[in-house]
């Protein structure tokens, strides 16, 4: 999850950084702040440089705060991730003319491929764009992710089949249910607990319902194609008399085809 940003950064070791590790967690604060964003005045930084105390973590809380940094002390995977990104953002501040001459990767120079995901040009590291995924989730309950593009994703996915126009005057539309008489249905197996054996029939119940719903789809679909093949109209101008024969007799055969219906064959008379 941090290789990419401690590469970016010139960490010294990014393959073997753990998050979990307390003392390569305070670390790598401490580095990022020396090295990188460097917020405080060095006198100032005695508290956060002190790894081994116990009140260290008061110390970083503060520290994020000062930065406006939108998660805690608490939160140690996306506030440490949120200062890499704003470390990330610092460096390019000072080395523009550096990195502005930088050849970009040959997949994204590759002017013959079309990009089609509106997710591909966001700036996954920014840490703006963190925040906003993250109060976005907050508020739609949706649960967090190391990747807060996938977590974008599925926000968007949320709000296609929840908040949409559509999904919203459907779910508008309230529809009267049919009482079910649970104990005339057979569940077909046991899970030994009287309440589970209800939730399971509810389930198998409404999954049926999904199949029919399924299933008249389905239906409509077939109706549709047949409204387009069926009753086709023969076009006599294409229609061609032969005489063949059949066994031991001739008939004189009308050949006629039929837009979407294949091939008509019709006997005008034998012998």
């Amino acid at each position: 999850m941090f290789h990419r940003k401690l590469t970016a950064l010139d960490y010294h070791n990014p393959s073997a950084f753990d998050c979990t590790d307390d003392t390569q967690y305070r670390n790598c604060v401490v580095w990022l702040e020396d090295q990188k964003i460097r917020h405080y005045k060095i006198e100032d930084r005695g508290n956060l440089r002190n790894i081994p105390s116990s009140d260290w973590p008061e110390a970083y809380q503060k520290y994020l705060q000062d930065l406006n940094c939108p998660f805690g002390a608490q939160e140690k995977q996306e506030s440490v991730d949120w200062l890499m990104g704003l470390a990330v953002r610092y460096e390019y501040g000072d080395n523009v003319d550096k990195y502005k001459n930088c050849e970009p990767l040959a997949a994204f120079s590759n002017s013959n491929t079309a990009v089609v995901d509106p997710l591909f040009n966001l700036d996954g590291d920014s840490p703006d764009f963190k925040a906003g995924v993250t109060a976005l989730a907050n508020i739609l309950k949706i649960q967090r992710h190391d990747d807060y593009l996938v977590m974008l994703k599925a926000i968007r996915i949320l709000i296609q089949d929840k908040l949409s126009p559509e999904a919203i005057t459907k779910a508008s539309h309230k529809q009267e249910g049919i009482p079910v008489a649970l104990d005339k249905h057979v569940l077909g197996f046991d899970t030994g607990d009287a309440t589970l054996n209800e939730a399971a029939q509810i389930l198998r119940l409404l999954h049926i319902e999904e199949l029919r719903e399924l299933q008249t789809r389905i239906n409509e679909a077939i109706v549709a194609v047949q409204a387009i093949i069926a009753d086709p109209k023969t076009d006599h101008r294409l229609g061609k008399v032969r005489l063949m024969r059949f066994g031991e007799s001739w008939k004189l055969t009308c050949f006629c085809w039929i837009p979407h219906g294949g091939l008509r064959v019709k006997w005008i008379s034998s012998d």
